[in-house]
């Protein structure tokens, strides 16, 4: 490696928005981050449940209708495609 060129790699301290603090080496210095390892929903296992019967409930209002025409042509012998 040349001296001199390549920037200083020290240690510094990064603190979480959750209150965890934990040192590690950077060229940046210390600093604050929003979400680490410790509050993570991916690393905690910790995952939040989103409201997906929402989410089918309002597809089927939306495209329901089409089913049900379609239910209703087959039903009058109708040929739908």
């Amino acid at each position: 490696m040349k001296e001199k060129i390549h920037p200083e790699y020290k240690v510094i301290t990064v603190k979480c928005a959750c209150g965890n603090v934990f040192e590690t080496r950077s060229t940046r210095g210390s600093f604050t981050v929003d979400i680490c390892s410790a509050c993570h929903p991916y690393y905690t296992g910790k995952q939040k449940i989103m409201d997906a019967a929402g989410r089918v409930e309002r597809f089927h209002r939306k495209y329901g209708k089409f089913e049900k025409d379609r239910e209703r042509g087959k039903a009058e012998g109708g040929s739908q495609p």
